[in-house]
């Protein structure tokens, strides 16, 4: 897959955010002291940056803007701040999404895959379980052969339905995914999409109980 570099101070956090990446099947590399953290990353040669906010002895403000002056590799922001200004700040520096602690492990493994994916650095751009295939580079589902071409939407959710495989993903995460927040968004919005997808899929003969509906929980493929 990709090779991830986590800056976090918090060593709990910190192995705990190595052993998601490495179960996504992600390299998951990371740095213990913040001196020198832009070299560091620039050195671990990485696909993506996790990259916290608030560091001993530094400011993640000031290191998002001289990793982004030395590399055009993919950060996301991880951060127990959810003020406005240091969204703000941090985009205009350079990062490419901001994910607020505490973080649902869903939401910010598909945010990180967002972020290697428009910056074409994915090498997983393929994935596959019971019996489908997703192509996320051509936005296609393939199944027994067969193929159909996905709207955007319907490739956000199938993509973090299957990279989280036989984990329920909530409504919520689910909107934040497509919207970027569950907010102000009707929620038969999301409802419509699911069965756009699922008319999709049914399309090219995946079976009904593909994708799995958990009242009051949300979805799992």
């Amino acid at each position: 897959m990709a090779r991830i570099f986590v800056v976090e101070d918090d060593a709990s956090l910190r192995d705990e955010l190595l052993r998601l990446l490495e179960l996504q099947g992600h390299e998951a590399l990371s740095c213990s002291s913040f001196d020198r953290v832009v070299e560091d990353a620039v050195a671990a040669d990485a696909d993506c940056v996790i990259l916290d906010l608030k560091l001993p002895g530094s400011d993640g403000h000031a290191v998002c803007r001289d990793l982004r002056r030395e590399s055009d590799v993919p950060i996301v922001m991880l951060t127990s701040s959810d003020s406005e200004f240091d969204e703000v700040m941090s985009m205009n520096l350079g990062a490419d999404d901001y994910v607020t602690k505490p973080y649902r492990p869903a939401v910010l493994l598909a945010r990180v895959q967002s972020a290697l994916r428009r910056a074409g650095r994915s090498e997983g751009a393929r994935i596959a379980c019971k019996g489908v295939s997703f192509d996320m580079a051509r936005g296609t589902v393939e199944h027994e052969g067969r193929a159909v071409e996905l709207t955007r939407n319907e490739q956000k959710i199938l993509h973090l339905l299957m990279a989280n495989h036989g984990v329920i993903i909530s409504r919520q995460e689910l909107m934040v995914e497509l919207w970027q927040s569950d907010a102000f968004i009707d929620d038969n919005t999301l409802t419509v999409n699911i069965n756009r997808l699922r008319k999709s899929l049914a399309s090219i003969g995946v079976p009904g109980d593909f994708l799995v509906t958990r009242r009051g929980q949300g979805y799992l493929v």
